[in-house]
């Protein structure tokens, strides 16, 4: 048995697998684009490392794509028959792999919940740390990230290697909650203990956003570009930040520099890296800016993944691209598969009830909630989306644009008034309402 450089303790016995494996964690720690290999290279010094493959099944289940389920299926196989052949593994071992087995159900709060409890009394070891953070991300679920990063800094080792990475997640997880002075502090020293730490740097930049700083946020990002562009595709997630900022300031041929070179330079068909497109591409059209036809590339892999709905975030912003080329055949369909979504039993499903049946048909033009109390419900559910609070306010101003359309300016102020308990106000939710005043003064 090895306990690893991060506290887990493993029941490999090879050093260079050992290595190779705490490799593959910084990667994951630090979004570098090395950690599938530094996986690989784990499983070839030990093919029976229970926590390489149980970290693989994660991987492949937070990429939330419908084919990679069968891959995240056999890495827990894998992970459950090293774990044998380990003679029942450690007990670290046993509850990475029984919380991979949940999520892997498509129960990623259950999952998240184990590793928590699991971990109770090492709260601060950071691979099932991380993993629930990241489960709990894409559930919106900030009460349970706050909880789980604070139990973590209690137990802190301020000289431990892990401990800028912990206190960059604690960090976002207080802006989540707009505490942004903490978050800010917080951020700020993750990032000064660990200059590595892209997420810290991404929750700093959160505050900026989220304030309205944009001056602040803009020069935030670009002292730290040397950190971020070294990341994988976290890193046009990053520039997606720098592009709101600008849009914020009224630069748009910036904003759309940024797009062309930094937020959507691959066309890939990752969710995360569509979700950033997507929105930017909304918020720039709401804004009066031309985007020629920078919708096609998104339009044509959001048809292709049409009947995906394995993450409700990830399908809806798949919609939104589909609505804004007219395809309404796409569009039909997708609204159909995540109405048989919401039938479900899973985490997604109870999603796709709540909140992704009637979102999806305000992206679609199909509806737009005239009753009080459901406007109010849906706000209130946006959260399950997943993602985080900027994220998700692509969709607060889509439904705000929708309800407005009706001429419902109280409507329309009440979701400004909720917004604002995170949210400064920005000039793209002020068009919104004037838009709404005039269309009303017009009838």
């Amino acid at each position: 048995m090895k306990r690893d450089a991060y506290d887990l303790l493993t029941s490999t016995g090879s050093d260079e697998a050992n290595r190779a494996f705490e490799g593959a964690v910084f990667g994951l720690a630090t979004h570098r684009p090395n950690t599938g290999a530094a996986l690989q290279a784990t499983l070839a010094a030990d093919p029976d490392h229970v926590a390489a493959h149980a970290l693989k099944g994660f991987a492949n289940l937070i990429l939330a794509r419908e084919e990679l389920g069968a891959t995240a299926s056999l890495a827990l196989g894998d992970a459950e028959r090293a774990l044998a052949f380990n003679g029942g593994g450690t007990s670290d071992e046993r509850i990475l792999v029984a919380a991979l087995e949940a999520a892997e159900q498509g129960l990623f709060a259950r999952a998240a919940n184990m590793l928590d409890e699991g971990f109770r009394h090492r709260p601060a070891t950071f691979l099932p740390f991380k993993i629930s953070h990241a489960l709990r991300f894409m559930l919106g679920d900030a009460a349970g990230m706050l909880q789980a990063s604070t139990r973590a800094i209690m137990a802190l080792d301020p000289e431990s290697s892990t401990a800028g990475f912990i206190l960059g997640c604690h960090a976002f997880s207080l802006e989540e909650h707009g505490h942004y002075d903490d978050a800010l502090r917080i951020g700020q020293r993750a990032v000064a203990m660990q200059p590595d730490d892209s997420w810290g740097l991404h929750a700093v930049s959160h505050v900026f956003e989220m304030r309205g700083d944009t001056a602040e946020g803009v020069d935030w990002l670009e002292g730290s570009r040397t950190a971020w562009s070294r990341c994988n595709n976290f890193s046009f997630h990053m520039a997606w930040h720098l592009g709101l900022l600008h849009l914020e300031r009224g630069d748009y041929d910036r904003v759309l520099r940024i797009y062309d070179e930094e937020v959507r330079p691959q066309q890939t068909d990752d969710f995360r890296d569509m979700a950033n497109a997507v929105s930017l591409l909304w918020r720039m059209e709401q804004s009066g800016v031309d985007v020629g036809a920078r919708w096609s590339d998104l339009a044509d892999i959001a048809h292709r993944r049409r009947t995906d709905t394995t993450l409700i975030f990830a399908a809806l912003h798949n919609l939104a691209a589909m609505v804004a080329v007219g395809d309404r055949a796409g569009v039909a369909e997708l609204v159909a598969h995540i109405d048989a979504k919401a039938l479900g039993l899973d985490d997604q499903a109870r999603v796709a009830a709540e909140v992704g049946v009637p979102m999806s048909r305000v992206l679609a033009g199909l509806d737009t909630p005239a009753d009080r109390r459901v406007l109010d419900a849906m706000v209130a559910h946006l959260p399950k989306i997943g993602g985080s609070n900027a994220q998700r306010d692509f969709f607060v101003l889509a439904l705000a644009k929708a309800v407005g359309s009706t001429g419902d300016t109280t409507g329309v102020a009440r979701i400004g008034q909720l917004r604002q308990r995170l949210k400064a106000e920005d000039q793209l939710f002020h068009s919104i309402e004037h838009s709404t005043d005039r269309r009303l003064s017009a009838a």
